[in-house]
């Protein structure tokens, strides 16, 4: 039986893998309790007790944990930013390429994708791979993310009864630019541009949409939107993740209506001249629990799907 501790086990990802494994029969939790959870000690013997450690932390956390991890033959997936570009981590996305799925299944250091670059990476990196965007590409990107993805104040501020009535409206942010998915969006796209990108948190508990547009005039060898269409029908036929030819409910993309759901939709949307490549998912989901079980499956050899919520 596969042993299997949670670092992290208390935050929003952490309860969600918690939450499902804990129904598992094909593993073993290792638990720590509630006085211990914090403690250096206790985190090391059960991160080195454990086949496969889940890294649900802060980035600077989780580059912790990993330094305190002894036994060679521990698996580590890791959640946080920390270690998605690193040289000697797998990117945990198996349906970008064969390639990712081989290095997933053999390696012993994942890095779970972020919510956000899990979107933006499954439209992109694509049309780089076929060449109908150059990689030298100057690329815009938007999506809208339920409140959930704030983390546990951020949750907090939104189902607080005594809220500021500004909460009540989609917010952008990430303002300056810097957003800790950048570099891991242009990284394995292929890019050599980080895109400029304009989230929005909204009034809403789970769900993310993603949104690529693209002029007629980015596509390279004489590529339409039909080309793109056909290259992610293809590509995309998976039970997680799956291409559709329309995914609108009446003309309008609701951001919630993959939320508690561990899929992808991929969708073209726009004109013969202006193209939106469009992404919808669950930021909780193949953005973040979903996957990481995911991740977790495909290691151990078993059904990808088992225990995804589909």
């Amino acid at each position: 039986m596969t042993k299997i501790f949670i670092d992290g086990s208390q935050g929003t990802t952490g309860l969600k893998i918690f939450d499902r494994l804990a129904k598992r029969e094909d593993i073993e939790l290792i638990t720590l309790p509630e006085n211990l959870r914090k403690d250096t000690n206790a985190r090391k013997e059960a991160l080195n007790s454990a086949d496969i450690a889940f890294l649900c932390l802060p980035d600077a956390a989780a580059v912790e944990a990993v330094s305190l991890i002894e036994n060679e033959n521990t698996v580590v997936i890791d959640t946080s930013t920390a270690h998605r570009t690193d040289d000697g981590w797998a990117y945990g996305f198996p349906e970008l390429s064969e390639d990712f799925e081989n290095k997933l299944k053999n390696s012993k250091r994942i890095a779970v994708p972020g919510c956000y670059a899990s979107g933006f990476i499954a439209l992109v990196k694509p049309l780089v791979d076929a060449g109908i965007v150059d990689k030298d590409i100057c690329i815009a990107c938007h999506a809208i993310s339920g409140y959930s993805g704030a983390g546990k104040n951020g949750i907090a501020q939104y189902e607080d009864e005594n809220r500021d009535t500004l909460l009540d409206a989609p917010r952008e942010y990430a303002l300056t630019q810097q957003h800790k998915h950048l570099k891991e969006m242009k990284i394995i796209s292929g890019l050599q541009n980080e895109p400029i990108f304009s989230p929005y948190i909204c009034d809403y508990f789970s769900g993310m949409v993603m949104t690529v547009p693209l002029f007629k005039k980015d596509l390279q060898n004489v590529k339409t939107a039909e080309d793109i269409k056909a290259l992610y029908k293809e590509k995309y036929n998976s039970d997680i993740v799956k291409y559709k030819d329309s995914i609108d409910e009446n003309g309008f993309i609701a951001g919630n209506k993959m939320s508690e759901n561990d899929g992808m939709e991929i969708t073209v949307c726009g004109n013969d001249d202006r193209i939106l490549l469009i992404a919808r998912y669950d930021n909780l989901g193949k953005g973040a629990s979903g996957a990481a079980v995911q991740c977790l499956n495909v290691k151990m050899g078993v059904d990808e799907t088992y225990q995804l919520n589909l």
